[in-house]
């Protein structure tokens, strides 16, 4: 029988269907693999021209030449917001409004265009990740910019138009509004329990053990208890962090963690398309004891149709105890 669960943060519904349940290999398809081709590809060594000018590069101290790089970010040739100029703030009787200001980087992960998020050194991994932190602590000096969303979507299902592995970062204005829900139901939790309820579900999923998919001592891997799509993940810190920020000055662990899944995800569901975010504090409450930072992965097995829109309800043809259980048996 199908069941309907719901998200223990926001109180969001979805119905897991177990009469469409799916194994992995029910997913694989032609279109899902990632393909790596050859061809001219802006985001390449040598090929550094064709891109704006970078904001941050890592280089080895004897690399100093244009292409001697490891990791680039730059600005998105075609960005969502622009940098230049001010919010200007207004309003028609109830419509409001203000200016596209933000800020919209790319993280050019690796100078190799056959390596994959999974794929290159957990070192190379780590970097990406000192990238983000790196940037997200510049772009806090602005103070136009109440938050910055990391994600990756990997694939063109998942909505990636360049297949060289990359990331994005876009500075906002404002608190995205799924972000602003979580700080929500985390403080109203907190007022009434005194506890953070991200520190309860990590001790509660500990305790039963039915969805934990990787753990090492700093981070923790686990299905999501109402996932909107199946093998939904998210990856928190054991212990609490509302921001999202390197543990004891290293970011090896969390490079460990987020590879290992998505190594699972390469291995039983065939190099799937996926999107990830970083949920973090906003810069106004960087510091608390409600809030909990956190990676949310979505591999794009399914599609969104008209009752999803309609209902704001998912339909998950997998449990996440038996994306679990495959998961765990390819770890």
């Amino acid at each position: 029988m199908s069941e309907l669960r719901k998200d223990p943060i926001i109180g969001r519904w979805v119905i897991i269907s177990t009469e469409r349940g799916k194994r992995p290999s029910d997913f694989i398809s032609p279109s899902h693999k990632r393909k790596k081709t050859v061809g001219f590809c802006p985001f390449c060594k040598g090929h550094e021209f064709t891109t704006p000018n970078e904001i941050m590069a890592f280089r080895g101290p004897d690399k100093m030449g244009a292409s001697d790089w490891t990791l680039r970010v730059v600005p998105n040739k075609f960005p969502a917001l622009h940098i230049e100029g001010d919010l200007d703030r207004s309003g028609d009787g109830i419509f409001g409004r203000m200016n596209g200001i933000g800020a919209h980087e790319v993280i050019i992960e690796t100078p190799h265009h056959d390596l994959s998020l999974a794929s290159m050194s957990t070192k190379s991994a780590a970097d990406v990740l000192w990238a983000f932190y790196s940037r997200m602590t510049d772009l806090r000096k602005d103070k136009r910019f109440k938050y910055v969303l990391i994600f990756k979507n990997e694939g063109e299902d998942a909505g990636s138009t360049l297949e060289h592995t990359h990331s994005q970062l876009i500075a906002l204005p404002i608190v995205p509004k799924r972000v602003q829900e979580e700080l929500d139901s985390a403080k109203k939790y907190h007022n009434f329990m005194e506890k953070c309820i991200y520190c309860d579900l990590i001790e509660q999923e500990a305790n039963i053990n039915k969805r934990i998919i990787y753990q090492n001592t700093s981070y923790i891997a686990v299905s999501a208890y109402a996932p909107r799509v199946p093998f939904e993940t998210w990856i928190l810190p054991r212990h609490h962090e509302s921001s999202f920020m390197p543990d004891n000055n290293d970011f090896t662990y969390l490079a460990e963690t987020l590879q290992s899944v998505l190594r699972m995800y390469d291995k039983i569901l065939d190099v799937p398309p996926y999107s990830f975010v970083i949920h973090t504090a906003p810069f106004t409450e960087e510091d608390n004891s409600y809030y909990h930072w956190h990676i949310e992965i979505f591999p794009k097995l399914t599609r969104t149709a008209g009752f999803e829109w309609g209902s704001g309800f998912y339909i998950n043809p997998t449990s996440p105890e038996d994306a679990t259980k495959y998961m765990r048996e390819v770890l």
